[in-house]
C-alpha cells in the first residue's frame, strides 16, 4: 500500500469519520472486540479515492 494519502471528497471524509466513530464505540464497549471489518471499509474508501485521483491525473484523449 502506498504511503501517499489521496485528497478525500466530502462524502468520502464523512464515510471515514463514520467508520472511525463506530470503531471507537466498539473499543469503548470492549478492548477485545474485532474491528477489522471497519478497518477494511476505511481502506476501501481510501483505495477508491486513490484510484479516482490517478484517473483524473491521466490526460484524456
Amino acid at each position: 500500500m502506498s504511503s501517499r494519502n489521496p485528497k478525500l471528497t466530502a462524502g468520502e471524509t464523512a464515510q471515514v469519520a463514520w467508520y472511525v466513530a463506530r470503531m471507537a464505540k466498539r473499543c469503548i464497549a470492549s478492548e477485545s472486540v474485532d474491528r477489522s471489518d471497519l478497518e477494511r471499509k476505511v481502506d476501501r474508501v481510501i483505495d477508491r479515492a486513490r484510484k479516482r485521483e490517478e484517473k483524473q491525473a491521466k490526460p484524456s484523449k
